[in-house]
């Protein structure tokens, strides 16, 4: 790539006051670094060259009043080409642009602009006008800075909608976690209330088993059957080890009675 520093020598050598002449230059780059370097050079002339497009940092020669970029191929300006706030005189006279970056809306000072013999916007190209002289390079001048703040307010309109709806967007987000981690903790205290109530009932049903094993040999002592068996009168006879004995009381009561 061609640059004015190879191919045309130390800049300074073609700074003129406050101008400098890069046409014819046969440029394909534009010299950023350099020309940075000259804030003495407010009219700059880069006409005549094989200019595609400009580097992003172009856009911080903010010391540039006077602009010439006519005669080039460029597709586009740089996204910020607005910084160039000081900048009156532009011309981009037969390149290649269809559009203009919104930020152009930024350059306030801007008071004469040529657009001729560019494949513009039906749009912008009906603002921009024929630009044959010098009142309609001033109109034209006016018409699109005012044709730019429009877009830029339909922009900057459309970017706070866009943002608006991410922020409702956000909020149903936020509103939904909310609602899903109330529901979570629900669920989770339901749970632990239905754990405790199944171990007391649990609890509740070890004490009654308990109650009831320490009430059974109780029972069992109170209904044991009785040894003891009951004689005449009430007199009880021992059916135990004394069994023999009880026999034979039975034969001499009976004796008893059968010799009454």
């Amino acid at each position: 790539m061609t640059k004015a520093g190879s191919k045309g020598g130390n800049l300074r050598d073609k700074l003129d006051g406050n101008e400098l002449d890069l046409s014819l230059s046969d440029l394909n780059e534009v010299p950023v670094k350099e020309l940075a370097a000259l804030p003495k050079a407010t009219v700059l002339d880069l006409s005549c060259n094989k200019l595609t497009s400009l580097p992003a940092d172009f856009c911080s020669l903010t010391h540039l009043v006077k602009l010439d970029l006519s005669k080039n191929k460029l597709q586009q300006l740089p996204a910020d080409f607005g910084r160039l706030v000081n900048l009156q005189h532009l011309d981009l006279l037969n390149n290649r642009l269809v559009t203009l970056p919104v930020s152009f809306a930024q350059l306030k000072s801007l008071k004469w602009l040529d657009l001729k013999d560019n494949p513009l916007d039906p749009a912008l190209a009906k603002v921009a006008g024929d630009c044959l002289d010098e009142k309609q390079c001033k109109q034209c001048a006016n018409k699109v800075l005012q044709h730019m703040k429009a877009l830029q307010a339909d922009q900057e309109r459309e970017r706070q909608r866009r943002l608006e709806v991410e922020r409702e967007a956000e909020k149903k987000r936020e509103a939904k976690q909310r609602a899903k981690e109330a529901q979570e903790r629900e669920l989770r205290k339901r749970e632990k209330a239905e754990e405790k109530e199944r171990r007391r009932k649990e609890y509740d049903a070890l004490k009654a088993a308990k109650r009831e094993q320490e009430k059974k040999p109780k029972k069992e002592t109170n209904q044991a059957p009785s040894s003891a068996v009951s004689g005449i009168g009430g007199t009880a006879f021992n059916l135990g080890d004394g069994g023999q004995e009880a026999s034979e009381s039975e034969v001499t009561t009976t004796t008893i009675f059968s010799s009454l």
